[in-house]
């Protein structure tokens, strides 16, 4: 699987363009919310009672140069998330608390669960994995902490930032699955 480079661009220029929030994606974040909590809560729970077991550190500083080390942590049950409040980029929705379990919940769900890294194919992946663990209105708003974060960082901003938090919902079409490039695949149109 590819990032799509044109899909990338016009995410990142999506994702540039709007507020940093809007109350109209409040429903969403509500679910997003929700249902990270859950996940979180399955990834730390014990094992004996059908968690994962995972014991996930909040870190003052990026824990991970690669996605490697974060895999191998995670086949160990540990996991360390670079603390909202020590990046100076909180989030207008979640609080810091939240947005760590989200980070720790996406790198277990989506990253390592896929063996995949932190560049644009490997978040464009992760992406795709990871939003079959929502429902479709949560979706919405998983799209725009991933996908618009992820291609905002890696396309607009070159990898030099992260990209500023924001709750708001990209066009419909971004939290569709089916726009995601399948490697070595084109999409063609059949004439009738």
């Amino acid at each position: 699987m590819r990032l799509d480079s044109a899909v990338g661009a016009a995410i990142a220029a999506a994702y540039v363009a709007a507020p940093v929030r809007d109350p109209r994606a409040d429903a969403a974040y509500a679910a997003f919310r929700r249902e990270t909590m859950r996940q979180y809560d399955y990834l730390v729970g014990r094992r004996e009672f059908g968690g994962l077991g995972v014991r996930v550190q909040v870190v003052d500083v990026d824990p991970y140069a690669d996605a490697v080390d974060m895999i191998e942590d995670v086949a160990h049950r540990e996991l360390k998330v670079f603390a909202t409040a020590s990046a100076g980029n909180p989030h207008p929705f979640l609080t810091d608390a939240e947005n760590d379990r989200f980070r720790a919940v996406h790198d277990a769900f989506g990253h390592a669960a896929i063996g995949r890294g932190f560049d644009g194919d490997g978040e464009e992946a992760a992406w795709l994995k990871h939003s079959g663990m929502y429902s479709s209105l949560a979706r919405r708003a998983l799209t725009t902490e991933t996908r618009g974060q992820s291609c905002t960082m890696l396309l607009h901003l070159r990898g030099e930032a992260f990209a500023e938090q924001k709750a708001v919902l990209l066009p419909s079409v971004f939290a569709d699955p089916r726009s995601v490039r399948l490697a070595g695949r084109t999409t063609r149109t059949r004439s009738r």
